[in-house]
């Protein structure tokens, strides 16, 4: 989906800039220092306008959250949400998730949100996809034994493709969703998409994938 040109951008991103991290490469191994406690860290790829996470960090002030995002048109508008909450467990990211893993120390992420993720429909196109198994890859180096994914989408072959993925790299699914809204499961924060379509009558699906922990050696 194309993104339309925020007036003012780099103006406007200066004016928030105590929420963003210019050069996350150089807190790789000491995002602690940046948040000043020892708090867990959440992360979310592909934080949108913002609602998901600033209500996160609202809601959860013991875990730091971290928003990644390569729009920085579409990183602009969330940082603008978060900038007047004065939430001081939230930081962004304006960057691409295959370079996770240069921002982040193994074991130091404790969780990570893909929330309507871009399904990339075109069969060519898969390697695009944040489940495939390359991005999968990725998440195995910042996380540890027990960390979780934890991914939701309108998008049924999009959540097919995702399952599959999970479970050829041996992640534990768990909280399997196919109607999250109907399904009884709690403490459900929903981005600005999950909102416009639960409204529509359009079910969500969601799944949690714990990382296997088996050594990596990459």
């Amino acid at each position: 989906m194309r993104v339309r040109k925020k007036k003012n951008c780099d103006i406007r991103l200066e004016k928030s800039g105590s929420l963003w991290i210019r050069c996350p490469e150089e807190l790789k191994g000491k995002w602690h220092s940046e948040f000043k406690n020892e708090n867990p860290i959440h992360i979310e790829i592909g934080c949108g306008k913002g609602k998901f996470i600033c209500e996160m960090a609202a809601k959860y002030p013991n875990i730091n959250f971290i928003a990644i995002e390569v729009v920085k048109d579409v990183m602009v508008v969330a940082m603008e949400k978060a900038e007047p909450l004065g939430l001081s467990n939230l930081r962004f990211i304006i960057a691409d998730a295959a370079l996770l893993n240069e921002y982040f120390e193994k074991g130091e992420v404790e969780r990570i949100y893909l929330n309507f993720s871009d399904p990339w429909k075109k069969k060519k196109q898969a390697k695009r996809r944040l489940t495939h198994k390359n991005f999968l890859d990725i998440y195995k180096k910042v996380l540890e034994n027990g960390n979780y994914i934890c991914f939701k989408t309108d998008n049924k072959a999009l959540f097919e493709f995702s399952l599959n993925s999970f479970a050829e790299e041996n992640f534990k699914m768990s909280e399997i969703s196919l109607d999250l809204h109907n399904s009884g499961i709690l403490d459900n924060v929903m981005t600005e998409y999950e909102t416009k379509f639960s409204e529509m009558g359009m079910p969500i699906y969601r799944v949690c994938a714990t990382y296997p922990g088996w050594e990596d050696k990459n």
